[in-house]
């Protein structure tokens, strides 16, 4: 399985080389590549990239804009993500369930509901190619079915908003906005995940100087016994 990162930025006005655009992740696997989220950075962009897939997690902007025009290929969303963008012109749609596995090639890949808006609800996704499995949630407050959806997992793709400071509010009885880097780390911890990455990436991030947030992060990963780093624009990874 290879990865690179399209873009690492969050719903941010500040821009660097190392954070520029909206966080979206291509994962190739035998031949094929698929792309997850296509924000409104992508929107003059993505027909050049003509990916083979899109999957969504959610309908934000960041997450989701780069398609109202169209898209040059089938796009996987869950249904309430659908409803939120039934306007977009795109006409090769597939509504994915929660908890329910589905393939692209040899890709397969099963949406898990988190807790993150109550808008645009959204999901994370966990992919395994052959004996290899990641997690990928660049938007979270919490995971519904932590244990099921970062068991046994090589590698936590997660939410760079902030490092220590949660970025939450309560609406309706539920939490909407983002945990922070140490919180995602501990679930890491208790599933013995040995590897997470930070996408997504907020203010404090983006603004800060960039050797010293690798560090923080790794000391933070250090705590709970995973190696722990920040995402950059074009960063890519072979996993065996």
């Amino acid at each position: 399985m290879k990865l690179k990162f399209l873009g690492t930025r969050g719903e941010i006005d500040l821009r660097t080389r190392l954070h520029c655009m909206h966080s979206a992740l291509q994962v190739s696997y035998k031949g094929h590549a698929l792309m997850i989220d296509c924000g409104a950075d992508w929107l003059r962009r993505i027909h050049r990239m003509r990916p083979e897939a899109i999957v969504l997690t959610h309908a934000h902007p960041d997450h989701a804009y780069g398609l109202k025009n169209c898209a040059p290929c089938r796009v996987y969303a869950t249904e309430p993500t659908w409803d939120l963008l039934r306007r977009f012109p795109l006409t090769r749609r597939t509504t994915i369930e929660p908890r329910r596995s589905f393939s692209i090639h040899a890709l397969t890949l099963e949406a898990f509901p988190v807790e993150h808006s109550i808008r645009a609800p959204a999901v994370g996704y966990r992919i395994a190619a052959g004996a290899t499995t990641i997690f990928y949630v660049p938007d979270v407050v919490s995971i519904y079915d932590t244990h099921e959806a970062l068991n046994a997992i090589r590698l936590y793709i997660g939410d760079g908003a902030t490092l220590r400071r949660p970025i939450l509010r309560r609406t309706g009885g539920f939490l909407v906005g983002h945990s922070p880097i140490r919180t995602q780390l501990t679930w890491c911890r208790d599933e013995r995940v040995p590897q997470a990455l930070f996408t997504h990436c907020g203010s404090e991030i983006v603004r800060a100087d960039a050797r010293k947030i690798a560090r923080a992060v790794h000391d933070l990963g250090l705590d709970q016994g995973v190696d722990a780093r920040i995402a950059t624009d074009a960063m890519e990874l072979t996993l065996s």
